[in-house]
């Protein structure tokens, strides 16, 4: 039985993953921030909330279709952006947007990937989202949003919770660097995983040379070796809600918000005009201590008109976690590591299981609630877990 055979689920991909890759990409693709406390509690929330499954339902025309920003998906899962994705496998920012068009699935390409996002909104038909790291200087997003015009990019993803770096200890300690550098320590780490050096390291450095900051501004950047102009994060501390409202006066697509985690600033996303917020703490590699998106998410959806696209990330490796956030009001989940493992496990045919692997499991999850359509998954099929009991 091949490796990708044995992998029948998201945390079957996880650790045959973790066996591949060398540990400094470990580190970097599964690590959280500090203690990590904010990483264990995004998984650890998808089991304080159980369900309330509906019998006799006729459910054999069910469907995951969902319907955003005037596009029909064919779940309510999705790709978030991983930056640095190049380090897991060789091009593997076009692999993710093949594979997510072909599951007709939402991609957002990360501000910090390498592959061109004109190369990538032509090989998708121009449907990727593209995520920002701005900078607080309107002239630099100007003319960024003038790169995003021309590529055709039609959902602007706003990234709003990276005003600093954050404290990657883990990273500091395996020598794993962005600027990224070769040290004794990395060049041992590759030695000892020769799959990892010789289909993703030595492919690329063949194929295109040194991965480059290529979606960073407005202009292909240097190598991920090298600082890009103005530096990786130079003026993200001066980002603010005035540069959100211009940001909606000069752009003409839809405009979403990543990285809330308060109600209250998804009330000011509203009123700032932005068409979506996306609920995420960054895959608990920002701020450490978080409670978890999906603790976060009623609060959220609660504090904004009904229909106004409220959607999350952070912790979802089942089909059955995806439909708690829809019971929750959430109108698309978005997935980071499980698309890495499986491009780290198989590649494209690895990517492209991890996807089959979300799409049955709703499918088999929302016959076994009850549940013809994603409409029919409501917060009364949902409930704690436990209940604590009276003193």
């Amino acid at each position: 039985m091949s490796r990708l055979d044995r992998c029948l689920s998201v945390r079957d991909f996880e650790r045959e993953a973790r066996r591949i890759m060398p540990r400094c990409v470990e580190g970097y693709v599964c690590g959280g921030t500090e203690d990590g406390a904010s990483l264990r509690e995004s998984l650890r929330a998808q089991h304080d909330i159980g369900f309330k499954p509906r019998g006799l339902r006729v459910v054999d025309q069910r469907s995951s279709q969902v319907s955003l920003f005037g596009e029909q998906y064919a779940m309510p899962v999705g790709f978030a952006p991983t930056g640095f994705s190049a380090i897991v496998m060789h091009e593997c920012d076009l692999a993710l947007a093949r594979a997510a068009q072909d599951a007709r699935i939402p991609f957002i390409i990360s501000g910090a990937s390498s592959v061109p996002l004109e190369r990538l909104q032509e090989a998708t038909g121009k449907r990727c989202w593209y995520q920002a790291y701005l900078p607080g200087n309107t002239d630099r997003i100007a003319k960024l949003l003038d790169r995003l015009r021309r590529a055709e990019i039609p959902v602007l993803v706003v990234t709003i919770d990276t005003c600093v770096g954050a404290n990657r200890e883990n990273l500091q300690k395996l020598a794993f660097t962005v600027p990224f550098k070769l040290s004794p320590r990395v060049v041992l780490d590759g030695m000892l995983h020769p799959r990892w050096s010789l289909n993703v390291f030595m492919r690329t450095l063949l194929g295109s040379g040194v991965p480059r900051f290529s979606n960073l501004y407005e202009d292909i950047g240097p190598p991920i070796t090298q600082d890009p102009p103005n530096g990786f994060r130079g003026e993200r501390d001066k980002l603010s809600w005035d540069h959100i409202r211009w940001i909606r006066r000069n752009w003409p697509g839809k405009l979403v918000l990543k990285g809330l985690m308060h109600a209250d600033d998804a009330r000011l996303a509203h009123e700032a005009g932005a068409d979506g917020v996306i609920v995420s703490n960054h895959g608990g590699r920002q701020l450490d201590g978080c409670i978890s998106p999906l603790q976060a998410l009623p609060d959220v959806v609660a504090a904004v008109p009904a229909g106004f696209p409220v959607m999350v990330d952070g912790g979802f490796r089942r089909g059955a976690d995806v439909l708690k956030a829809v019971a929750l009001g959430a109108s698309m989940v978005f997935t980071g590591r499980p698309q890495l493992f499986g491009a780290a496990v198989g590649g494209n045919a690895g990517i492209r299981k991890v996807t089959e692997i979300f799409r049955s499991e709703i499918s088999t999850n929302m016959a076994l609630l009850g549940c013809g359509s994603l409409a029919d998954v409501t917060p009364d099929l949902i409930a704690p877990m436990r209940v604590a009991c009276p003193a």
